[in-house]
């Protein structure tokens, strides 16, 4: 997700009916972007609906045109970032036709071309930081990027076991297994950072990767590579 701020009121016109205008072309995608890149430099507690309506250029009163509360915003920015990215994972998983090992493949990586490595990786890190103190939009995020998440998982793992490509395990513990290095990863973007420096994202989801799908397939299976994708990890 790129984030482009808002020009300033005053660039928009010189005359005294530009703030009007710049009021009316205001787009509830202005003011997410503006409200994204705020929670992940600030966090959620600190975050206030004043600075999020000078980061996008507009007022207060046009911001809550569109948003009634910092928490309404917040699940605004989740529906547009993590939420779109997984319906639309979704969507090519009911598609695809290939192996279940291609198929964590695409979900491991596309995860981290759509999340993991823009700003809304750092949301990861704002939900371990401040959900106690946020129930409700904990909740939201769990419901909302959780829940989809691993229904995901859980699909292509049921596949590859239904198949005999996987061997049988404990399905929503493999899952647990899955994401807690991606959920690490996102959450040292904006924090502990690497402690190898030597180690890229991309090696880093690439190992885990290799060590999953090694673990998931029996002792007489082949041992898989990671192999990069040709088509940009779509079929």
């Amino acid at each position: 997700m790129k984030l482009h701020a808002a020009r300033p009121l005053a660039e928009a016109s010189p005359d005294c009916r530009a703030p009007r205008r710049r009021r009316k072309e205001a787009r509830p995608s202005e003011l997410t972007a503006a409200a994204l890149a705020l929670f992940v430099e600030k966090g959620f507690a600190a975050t206030r609906l004043d600075d999020v309506a000078a980061r996008a250029g507009v007022s207060k009163g046009t911001l809550y045109l569109y948003f009634e509360s910092k928490e309404a915003l917040f699940k605004a920015v989740i529906e547009e970032g993590m939420v779109a990215a997984l319906a639309a994972a979704a969507q090519r998983l009911s598609d695809f036709h290939g192996s279940a090992t291609e198929l964590l493949q695409q979900l491991l990586f596309g995860w981290w071309e759509q999340i993991g490595q823009t700003p809304m990786a750092g949301v990861t890190k704002l939900i371990a930081c401040e959900s106690s103190n946020f129930p409700e939009v904990a909740q939201y995020y769990h419901e909302q990027v959780l829940t989809r998440g691993r229904a995901l998982l859980r699909t292509t793992l049921q596949r590859g076991v239904a198949s005999g490509e996987f061997r049988p395990v404990d399905i929503e513990t493999a899952i647990d297994v899955i994401m807690a290095p991606l959920l690490m990863l996102a959450i040292s973007r904006f924090s502990l950072g690497f402690c190898n420096r030597k180690t890229t994202p991309e090696t880093y989801l690439r190992t885990h990767f290799e060590l999953l799908v090694n673990g998931l397939r029996d002792s007489s299976g082949e041992f898989v590579e990671f192999v990069e994708p040709l088509t940009g990890g779509k079929r």
